[in-house]
Parts: C-alpha cells; structure tokens; sequence
C-alpha cells in the first residue's frame, strides 16, 4: 500500500504521523471516504465540498482541493483495484497535549484499499443511545468515531451489519455510516439534515434522481414502512430485509428496487455527478 502524507507518497512503513498529532489525541480531523470504480473516484467534487464544510465546522484551514485531488490520483494510480475505498483524512496537526491547536498547520492522508460489493439486501437494529441533533458536531463527519463503533458493535453482535439512531426528540436519525430511506404508500422519506444526520454524498444523489422526500420521521416508522433501505458511499442503495425483530419478506421491494436501478444506471454514467 502506498499512502499519500503531507505531500508525497510514501510506503507504509514511513507513512507515519506525529504522536502528538491533533487527530490522535483528541480526535480533531474530519474525513471523507470515497468509492473509486477502476481507477477514478466516484463523487469526488461533492465528497470535496463536504470535507471543507466539515473541516470549517471544526475551524480548520480550507484542505486545498487541488492537492487532494493530486493525492487521490497518485494512491490510486499506485495501488490500483477495480474497486476501491478511498479515504481522506484532515486533523489538526501536531499540536499540544491539550484542546489548544499547535502551529504546525493540517495533516492530510489519503490512502486506497480493495473492497466488494455489498450483498442487495441487509439487516439492521436500532440502538438506545440518541444523536444530538443540536450538538456543535451534528451533520459535521469527523474522526471522533468511537460512538459509531460502540453502537455498530452492538449490531454485528446481533446479526446486522448496521446500527440506526434516533435523536434527541424521538426521530428517526441515521446509521452510523449511513442514512435510512423508508417507503410510505409508495412514496421514498428520509430525514432532513435537521434531524442530525450527516448529509451524505449518496443520499443527496438519491434525493434529486428518485425525488424523495425529507421528512420528519418517528423511530417507530421502521416498524410500519413499506420498504426500508440505506444509502452510503459503499452501500449505494442497499434494502433492508430485517429491522430489530421485524422482517421485510421480499426485500429489496418494488420501490427500492427501483431506487437501486437509478442510481446504479446514473452513476455508472457519470463518475463525478
């Protein structure tokens, strides 16, 4: 594996971050991870955007696109794979063992690794803890992750490769690396960014080419939904076929079905839509 760090590409034994890198100790840095199809990243411009809408939640510099994008293409053109997840990550730098940033300026780390693709269908539970919808860090994608895998834990522990929260007033949120789409009498919701779910690439794309709704959602609307599915970079449109105890015999349905159809057929023409 090659990794591109502060500049270059380097192998991975000298691809090495400081100890005292901001990132570390107190989880300052956002990320963006990114799917790349044979060789060329997918949504690039838009994961770009969101990691310097990201990058200014936490009051970091701007990441210049340019470099990154010269990053992306050198780890890909170096560990090619046909298809490939991408991820870019921003921190803090070095700094002071403390909240306080140092001087140093941002790290930025790009890496590539293989992947396959996700099964049609999956299984997801819900978990007790809440997303703040109000909290300083709500839409913001960081590397303060560990509540993400304290909860997808919980899920692989059950049988289900997703975990899905509420917020803080009782509506349906988000996963911990992806957003939820329920049908309703035919109609596609998901819930608004209000909720506190990050705005993700992939459920923006299935937004405009399906003309799904953004809706206020109850968490119990995942125990009387016509159809449910999730949408990630790596997931794409992925149906749910089990939530908690309840299963959705048939999955994917109709409506997802068709979902997944758009966004295979637009995506597969445009790499940077």
């Amino acid at each position: 594996m090659r990794i591109w760090l502060d500049g270059e590409l380097r192998d991975l034994q000298s691809a090495r971050v400081s100890a005292l890198d901001h990132g570390l100790t107190v989880g300052d840095g956002v990320f963006e991870t990114v799917k790349a199809v044979d060789g060329t990243p997918f949504a690039l411009t838009r994961h770009l955007d969101r990691l310097t809408r990201s990058a200014r939640g936490l009051g970091l510099p701007d990441p210049d696109h340019d470099e990154v994008r010269r990053a992306c293409a050198a780890v890909l053109a170096a560990d090619p794979v046909p298809l490939g997840r991408l991820r870019i990550t921003y921190t803090g730098g070095h700094g002071p063992l403390g909240v306080g940033r140092g001087e140093h300026g941002p790290t930025l780390m790009v890496a590539v690794g293989g992947t396959t693709r996700r099964p049609d269908s999956t299984a997801v539970i819900t978990v007790p803890w809440t997303r703040n919808e109000r909290g300083a860090l709500a839409g913001v994608k960081t590397t303060s992750y560990a509540e993400n895998i304290v909860a997808l834990a919980r899920a692989h522990q059950n049988g289900a490769s997703e975990a899905l929260f509420g917020n803080t007033v009782g509506q349906l949120c988000e996963g911990t690396g992806s957003n939820v789409f329920v049908v309703l009498d035919g109609g596609i919701h998901t819930p608004p960014v209000t909720s506190g779910c990050l705005p993700g690439v992939t459920r923006a794309l299935v937004i405009e080419w399906t003309g799904a709704k953004e809706t206020d959602l109850p968490l119990d609307v995942l125990q009387r939904a016509d159809e449910i599915f999730l949408t990630s970079t790596l997931r794409d449109v992925q149906a749910v076929h089990q939530v908690d105890g309840r299963q959705l015999p048939g999955a994917p349905g109709p409506v997802t079905a068709e979902a997944m159809r758009i966004f295979d057929e637009r995506s597969g023409r445009d790499l940077d839509p």
